[in-house]
């Protein structure tokens, strides 16, 4: 029984770990990725179009569904003509993920 009960804990620790901050998600997603993606997540047009690029908007149930696990490779690894954030890593990736959920529609 105590096992099961240290277990218990030991994943929620980690779950919570794993899940972010949003707050600090958003502090790093401002400095990272708004110039791109906007405030709220709805693309600059301006970028898209020099780059000839659809921008998905990160509120949208498209990117919603997507897993957090394929939101921090998007961000560490790039996907399609985004590059990968370079200057975002370790924790802060959760924290950027967290943030991006909490654009959801």
């Amino acid at each position: 029984m105590k096992i099961t009960n240290i277990m218990t804990v030991v994943l929620s620790l980690s779950m919570a770990y794993a899940a972010g901050n949003p707050k600090e998600g958003k502090a790093v997603y401002d400095q990272h990725c708004k110039s791109c993606h906007g405030a709220t997540g709805v693309a600059n047009p301006k970028i898209a179009k020099m780059m000839n690029v659809e921008i998905k908007n990160l509120a949208s149930p498209e990117v919603q569904r997507m897993s957090d696990a394929d939101l921090e490779k998007i961000v560490t690894q790039g996907k399609g003509k985004m590059p990968a954030v370079r200057t975002v890593s370790g924790k802060s990736v959760g924290d950027v993920v967290a943030y991006i959920r909490t654009l959801k529609k």
